[in-house]
């Protein structure tokens, strides 16, 4: 069973996920942003945070891609 598979069956489309994954990117420029904003001490801590958002994307959309293929191989 695969996660593909299971997301198809909680009713989870390809196209939910892509969109998750397009929200992740926009959440990653506004952490990005934001961390522009906070003093120096803090300043890293928040770039770290929004590179770590930033890592996202390309896992939902691949797990998007699974759940559209539907366990075909």
């Amino acid at each position: 069973m695969t996660v593909g598979n299971v997301l198809r069956r909680t009713g989870a489309r390809e196209g939910h996920l892509q969109a998750l994954s397009l929200s992740t990117i926009v959440l990653a420029i506004g952490l990005w942003l934001r961390a522009k904003t906070v003093d120096q001490d803090e300043r890293g801590n928040a770039e770290r945070r929004a590179i770590f958002v930033g890592l996202w994307p390309p896992m939902f959309w691949l797990i998007g891609d699974s759940v559209r293929k539907g366990g075909k191989r």
